[in-house]
Order: structure tokens, then C-alpha cells, then sequence
């Protein structure tokens, strides 16, 4: 992608967090799944960092390699004409330099806005939340990466007290806010509360924050109309489209074991279609 083309789409990405609705974003994992919900009018989309590592052979969290992930991020980014924000997780890297380095590359496979998370996963897989100072400086190294590049993408900064139940219940909401606030201080566009579904708690959130705010599709989380009214800008469809794809392949699977019945294979979309989705675009 030239330098022209990265920075229309990360020009397109930030305008698209300023609409009248909130921006639903599907993620997606491969070319095959972002060209569907391109083709089905989504003028942007986002990568499920859960979905991508499956995809390629590997569980979530911090397990697949940060090559591969760029891999995947260029075949992506290269069928699409919509913006892609991408799920870098932590950064892949222990210090804010290793994740400048993530960021600028992934700026250079196709990114138009990046993820970044304030918890890890050490060693042993056991999840660990990052000081918030730390945090700031890999915020701030982020923003610089993407300043020398000259790409205006959108970092979206995302907390996991409430996905992990960090600390006391009665203090997690004000930790959020100031976390959220510090980030934003420190080179981040939008905070994402991963886990925080309470609507009272959500809207109290956006309230107190005049940047973009970001809910996942998680259980327990309020319908599209609800969740514009309490003021939250951003939807992430998170790692539902991959358990529906995978459902639906399971189900076939489980049907041409027990019956044979090759029909079950048949379906309205055709070759024709597929091979409609990746014809070169004007």
C-alpha cells in the first residue's frame, strides 16, 4: 500500500468514529471473511486478535507469532478498500520500543488504526495488568511510531480491568476512568473497556470522556439502539463472526458424518460469487 492510500484510509477510519450512529465494526480474521463483510456494505472493519490466531493454527493470547500477524494483516489489507484496524494485543514487545516497531510495521502491512491492551500474558499464561504509567509510554511511543510514518491512524487503548475483575469491584470503575484518561493524555484516539457492560456504568463512562468509547459484542451487552444512547461510538463485533463461522462448519461437518448427505454442502452462494469477491477493483 503507498503512502497516499495509508493515510486516506486512516483519514477515513478517525471520520468514521465522528457519525451520527456508532461505527460497528465486524472482525474479521483472513481475506475470505473480510471481503464478505465489505461486499455487505461495512465501511470499515477490524481485526479479532482470538480469530486470526485460530485461523492460523494457535490459541489467543499472546501465542501467535507477531510475523504471522503481520502476514495476515497484509493479505487482508490488500483486498480491501476499507480501513482496517488491526488488534496488536500488547504490542507484541516488553518495552515501548519493541512496540513502536509492532506499530510501525503494522502501519506498513495496512493498518489504518491499531489495539493495544494494558494486560499481558506472562510465561506461564497467567494474565497480568500493566501499571498504567507503562502503559502511557507504550501509548506514547505508539503515536510516535505512527507520527514518523506520517499515518494519522486511530489507537484505540484498551483496559481489562472489567474483562479480568481486576482489583476491588467497587474501585474498577474509577481505575477505568482514570486509566481512560491517561491514555487519552498519552497518544490514544478511544479507550476500549473490554468487559464493562453495565449501562449505567457505560454511560456514566462516556459521559466523563469526550473521546470515542468502545463496547464489545459480549454477553450481557445492551442492544445497537441502547448502546448509541448511552454515547458509546464504537461497536466490536469481537469474536462473534468466527464462532458463527465455525458453528456453521461444525454443523456440516457433523451432518455429512452422520448422514452423507452431500446436499448439505449446496448453498445460494455459489463459486461465481467467491471468485466475484476478489476480481481486481477499479
Amino acid at each position: 500500500m503507498n503512502h497516499h492510500d495509508a493515510v486516506s484510509r486512516a483519514r477515513t477510519f478517525r471520520r468514521l468514529h465522528q457519525g451520527p450512529r456508532p461505527l460497528l465494526l465486524p472482525n474479521v480474521w483472513d481475506a475470505l471473511s473480510a471481503r464478505v463483510f465489505e461486499q455487505a456494505g461495512f465501511e470499515a472493519l477490524a481485526t479479532s486478535s482470538a480469530a486470526v490466531a485460530w485461523s492460523l493454527g494457535y490459541r489467543d493470547g499472546g501465542e501467535l507469532p507477531r510475523e504471522e500477524l503481520l502476514a495476515a494483516v497484509a493479505r487482508i489489507a490488500r483486498v480491501l478498500k476499507a480501513p482496517l484496524s488491526v488488534d496488536l494485543e500488547d504490542g507484541y514487545g516488553d518495552t515501548p520500543a519493541r512496540v513502536a516497531d509492532t506499530v510501525a510495521a503494522a502501519i506498513r502491512a495496512g493498518a489504518a488504526g491499531v489495539n493495544l491492551e494494558d494486560g499481558r500474558y506472562d510465561a506461564e499464561g497467567r494474565f497480568r495488568l500493566r501499571g498504567a504509567e507503562e502503559m502511557r509510554e507504550r501509548l506514547q511511543a505508539a503515536r510516535a511510531a505512527a507520527d514518523a510514518l506520517d499515518v494519522p491512524i486511530f489507537i484505540n487503548a484498551r483496559t481489562d480491568l472489567f474483562l479480568h475483575g481486576e482489583g476491588p469491584a467497587e474501585a474498577r470503575f474509577d481505575e477505568t476512568l482514570a486509566r481512560a484518561r491517561l491514555y487519552l493524555d498519552s497518544g490514544a484516539d478511544g479507550v476500549f473497556p473490554i468487559g464493562l457492560s453495565d449501562p449505567a456504568l457505560l454511560a456514566r463512562l462516556c459521559a466523563a470522556l469526550s473521546a470515542p468509547v468502545n463496547a464489545a459484542a459480549m454477553p450481557g451487552l445492551p442492544d445497537l439502539a441502547e448502546l448509541s444512547a448511552l454515547g458509546v461510538a464504537r461497536i466490536s463485533t469481537a469474536i462473534g463472526p468466527a464462532l458463527v463461522a465455525m458453528q456453521a462448519l461444525s454443523r456440516t461437518a457433523e451432518a455429512l458424518r452422520d448422514t452423507g448427505d452431500l446436499s448439505v454442502l449446496r448453498t445460494p452462494f455459489s463459486y461465481a460469487d467467491a471468485q466475484a469477491l476478489f476480481a481486481p477493483q477499479a
